[in-house]
C-alpha cells in the first residue's frame, strides 16, 4: 500500500475530506468526537503530513540539512567531523529541530540534494562546509532563498552568512615558531586543492617561509591516513628530506609518525610533526603531537545558534569571526639534529 492520503482517512473514518483536514491541523469545524475518531484513524493508518502541503500551508519542517561531499570512509575516522556534528546536534537538539545528514560522493550530488530538499520542504535551512574556490553551491542556495550558513571563509560566500575561523593566522603561527626552532626545510601535507581553507594554507606557509627565508613545499591529499602516509614516505626519502611537517589533519599526522617510526626517522630529533587538528588522536600517540588546538564542538554549537537564528529572522545574516586556533607544544616538535640551543 502506497503513502496513506486525506482521501483515504475520510473514506475509512465515514466523514469528508474536509473534516479529515479539519481535524488533523487542529482547527474547528469538527466535533471533539469525530475528531477524536479521524486522528485514531490517521495513526493506525500511519498517516504522516506531506512535506510539500506542509510547504504551502507556510509550516516549518522542523530541520535543516548538512550534505557532505567526502568520501563516507574518509569521514569515519576524522575526530573533527565528529565533534562538529555533535555540537550542531547539541543546539538543534534543545531547539526541537532535527539535523538530517546526507553523505554524497560529488558537488554535483550535494546540489541535487539542496534542490530536492528545498523544493520538498525537508528542511528550514542548510549548513555548508568545505567552501571551495569558486564554489557553485552559492549561487544555487542564493536561488532557492533558504536559510544556509557558510562554515568558512572570510569572503568569497556571496550574500550567505558565515562563521569562521583564520586559517592564514593559524598556519603563520605554526611556521614562526617552527623557524623559531632552526627548521630551514618545511613540509606541508595539505587538504583537496578545491577547497579555500586549503589555498589559504598553502599561501600563509609560502609567504612565511619567503619571510623567513626557509624552502617550504605543500602537497595535496584527500587528508586520508593512506595519502598522508604515502606522502610522507616520498618525503622522507628524499635527499634532503624536511625537517618538519605539517599535516592539514589529526589522521594524516598520526599516519605521518607510523611512518616516520618505519623508517627509522625519529621524532622529534630526526624530524618534527605539527597537526593542523587537535583531537584525542594527537594526545594519545607516542610522541604526543604538537597540534593546533580549538573547541570543534563549540563551533558546531555556533553555527547552529546562526542557522537558528537567520531561519527565525533572515535579517541576522551576519558573518561571525570565531577564535584563531591556538598552537598547543607538545612532545613531537623540537630543534633539528645539528642546531645549537
Amino acid at each position: 500500500m502506497g503513502r496513506p492520503t486525506i482521501a483515504d482517512i475520510a473514506r475509512e473514518a465515514g466523514v469528508s475530506k474536509g473534516a479529515v483536514s479539519f481535524a488533523l491541523n487542529g482547527r474547528p469545524g469538527v466535533s471533539e468526537a469525530t475528531r477524536e475518531r479521524i486522528l485514531r484513524v490517521a495513526e493506525a493508518m500511519q498517516w504522516r503530513p506531506h512535506s510539500a502541503a506542509r510547504a504551502l500551508g507556510g509550516a516549518r519542517a522542523g530541520a535543516v540539512g548538512l550534505v557532505l561531499a567526502r568520501p563516507a570512509r574518509t569521514l569515519g575516522v576524522e575526530p573533527f567531523f565528529g565533534q562538529l556534528l555533535s555540537g550542531l546536534q547539541a543546539v538543534l537538539s534543545a531547539n526541537q529541530v532535527a539535523l538530517q545528514l546526507l553523505v554524497v560522493e560529488s558537488t554535483e550530488a550535494e546540489i541535487e540534494v539542496h534542490r530536492r530538499w528545498a523544493s520538498e520542504h525537508r528542511v528550514d535551512g542548510f549548513v555548508l562546509v568545505d567552501l571551495q574556490v569558486r564554489d557553485p553551491r552559492i549561487a544555487v542556495l542564493e536561488e532557492l532563498g533558504v536559510p544556509s550558513v557558510v562554515l568558512g571563509g572570510p569572503g568569497r560566500h556571496g550574500r550567505l552568512p558565515s562563521v569562521w575561523a583564520d586559517d592564514r593566522e593559524a598556519m603563520l603561527s605554526i611556521v614562526d615558531y617552527l623557524a623559531a626552532l632552526g627548521h630551514r626545510r618545511i613540509a606541508h601535507l595539505a587538504g583537496l586543492p578545491a577547497f579555500q581553507h586549503t589555498q589559504r594554507r598553502i599561501r600563509a606557509l609560502r609567504d612565511s617561509a619567503r619571510r623567513h627565508g626557509l624552502e617550504a613545499v605543500s602537497v595535496p591529499t584527500d587528508f586520508s591516513d593512506a595519502e598522508g602516509a604515502t606522502a610522507t614516505r616520498a618525503l622522507l626519502a628524499r635527499p634532503e628530506r624536511p625537517t618538519a611537517i605539517v599535516y592539514d589533519s589529526d589522521v594524516m599526522a598520526v599516519a605521518g609518525l607510523g611512518v616516520a617510526a618505519e623508517m627509522g626517522v625519529s621524532v622529534p630529533g630526526g624530524l618534527s610533526v605539527v597537526s593542523f587538528d587537535d583531537s584525542v588522536l594527537t594526545r594519545i600517540v607516542h610522541p604526543a603531537l604538537t597540534a593546533l588546538s580549538r573547541d570543534t564542538f563549540a563551533l558546531g554549537e555556533q553555527v547552529a545558534r546562526s542557522l537558528l537564528a537567520l531561519i527565525d529572522d533572515p535579517s541576522a545574516a551576519e558573518d561571525l569571526r570565531t577564535p584563531t586556533p591556538r598552537l598547543t607544544v607538545r612532545e613531537s616538535t623540537g630543534r633539528p639534529l645539528g642546531t645549537v640551543g
